[in-house]
């Protein structure tokens, strides 16, 4: 499912006005109309009762105008409320303001904070008539909203948002909850919270990020007649990771034939752990054979060897000569001898941040030309580096977890949380350093993958009982072990993101929260199976 930002729906918008000669005023007609539809879908008819709409000064009120006049139609009496002088309205939004006036419909303009406060009177003496309150439409403001809200908008959400009045009444948001950032999520000092949101063509990635799922409600795209033709021309660059896209993703897993050998699906080898940090290490191995890779090798300080020896049983391990309890500069030569033959690598889970380890991971990181999944210490040495690190040698894929995208970029954690999509893109800006192949995963709800080329995908699977030790291991192993399977970096990222989530959310469902990392890990096969040969 495509996600355009406002820009790009405004795009969209003027492409089917102008080159398919789609009328806008026709746009909005089937705007209202279908939003009407999935109220009664949802909400039952609207007959013998009446409804408070609230309209703003732009096309998002011309839009409540039509939804209201639909309504009028099915017997429920529509009381508009302007927070604008409605001979303000201009374009289409006019032109249903003169049909509202027509048909003599009720309205009233509570254009200041005074009478915003006066709005509980005329409830009471709607509610006085016999009738009930069939919904509350909120058609203040649509997705062009990049301000703070003020003023007697303020003062309506709060009322809508607050009023004991009102409690139980279902709140409709026209496209987006108003006071919500459309491009992010944020809200913008203030906003709706809808139960319904009734969004036009495209869902939008404030939906899905930041605080957007909480005052979105439960969410309905509403088709209202742009043709796919302009769909598929439009240059919509972020992307919805649904079941329906991950199946396509991970599609190229079904091409295994009977006589496939280990050797026919990649060796993967994985540089991570150190003293105390071994567990690190083991989930990203596991995370990668039970994704499918064929050899996976762990490269390991001899002193630790023994112990993934024991707990790898499936996986080669690599004891490099050094002594110490961790891998360093001077095992530089066996790993790059090591690395002969192998299909991808992962590097940093666990491995400390030794000054020996940082000079390692830093000459790696420029000169193996495999691609490399890194992770962990990995992103916490490069960013300590940043300001000198060189061009990368192969194919790169970032997994930052909110604190390590703030030191890559050198911002705070409630910067890049406030704005994910954009602090995501920012640091694969930064660290692709001319190079075409380099991914950026930010991890966290709604996880966040976009590449040096341009495209960005928001994650729809996962759940809040993978908020526990190790699971950005698992993850690594993953992404990995679909590198070694063929997949390019940016299906390898996505795909393995939305594994990752879809085995979280198989356990929540079963356990609730509690589960492990490693428990996720097993639970991989059976999730990969269940989009490969879904069950009629």
């Amino acid at each position: 499912m495509k996600l355009p930002s406002a820009e790009e729906m405004r795009s969209l918008d003027q492409c089917a006005i102008n080159e398919y000669h789609i009328p806008g005023i026709v746009l909005m007609e089937n705007a209202g109309l279908g939003t009407v539809r999935m109220m009664e879908n949802e909400l039952g008819p609207a007959a013998n009762s009446f409804a408070l709409i609230f309209i703003g000064p732009g096309n998002n009120g011309g839009d409540g105008l039509v939804i209201g006049r639909h309504l009028h139609q099915r017997g429920c009496e529509p009381i508009f409320f302007f927070l604008v002088d409605p001979d303000l309205l201009k374009g289409d939004a006019a032109a249903n303001m003169a049909i509202v006036r027509k048909l003599r419909l009720p309205f009233h303009v509570i254009d200041s904070k005074a009478r915003v406060q006066a709005l509980p009177v005329l409830y009471k003496q709607f509610v006085s008539r016999g009738k009930p309150c069939y919904a509350i439409v909120d058609a203040l403001f649509g997705t062009g909203l990049g301000r703070p809200v003020t003023d007697q908008f303020l003062e309506t959400i709060k009322l809508i948002n607050d009023s004991e009045l009102l409690h139980g009444i279902p709140v409709v948001a026209v496209d987006i909850a108003s006071g919500m950032d459309s491009d992010n999520g944020k809200i913008l000092g203030v906003c709706i919270h809808a139960d319904y949101t009734a969004t036009y063509a495209c869902a939008k990635p404030g939906h899905i990020l930041h605080h957007g799922p909480e005052s979105t409600g439960e969410l309905h795209v509403i088709d209202i007649g742009i043709p796919p033709e302009a769909l598929a021309r439009a240059k919509i660059t972020t992307e919805l990771l649904d079941q329906d896209a991950a199946t396509s993703l991970v599609s190229p897993l079904r091409r295994r034939i009977d006589s496939v050998h280990k050797g026919s699906h990649g060796h993967l080898a994985v540089l991570a752990g150190s003293i105390g940090k071994t567990g690190a290490a083991t989930l990203a191995v596991k995370g990668a054979l039970r994704t499918g890779s064929g050899l996976v090798s762990l490269f390991t300080p001899k002193t630790l060897n023994t112990l993934f020896e024991i707990m790898l049983v499936e996986a080669m391990t690599i004891p490099v000569p050094s002594s110490a309890p961790f891998l360093g500069i001077n095992d530089l030569i066996p790993i790059k001898q090591g690395l002969d033959g192998k299909s991808g690598v992962i590097l940093g889970p666990g491995m400390g941040t030794e000054q020996a380890t940082a000079e390692l991971i830093l000459e790696l990181y420029e000169s193996v030309t495999l691609p490399m999944v890194l992770d962990a210490d990995a992103l916490n040495i490069l960013a300590e580096n940043s300001g000198s690190l060189g061009v990368a040698g192969g194919p790169r894929i970032f997994t930052p977890h909110p604190g390590e995208m703030a030191r890559l970029l050198g911002c705070t954690t409630k910067e890049v949380q406030e704005d994910r999509m954009r602090a995501a893109q920012e640091a694969c800006r930064i660290y692709s350093k001319k190079r075409s192949d380099c991914i950026m995963i930010l991890k966290g709800a709604g996880t966040i993958i976009t590449s040096s080329g341009g495209s960005t995908f928001i994650n729809a699977s996962g759940n809040p009982g993978m908020a526990t030790g190790g699971m950005g291991d698992v993850l690594t192993g993953i992404i990995g072990g679909l590198l070694c399977q063929g997949f390019g970096c940016e299906e390898a990222s996505a795909a393995g993101v939305f594994l990752h989530g879809l085995a979280g959310d198989s356990l929540y469902q079963q356990h609730g929260f509690g589960y492990t990392a490693t428990e996720l890990a097993d639970r991989l096969p059976q999730c990969i199976n269940s989009i490969l040969h879904p069950v009629s």
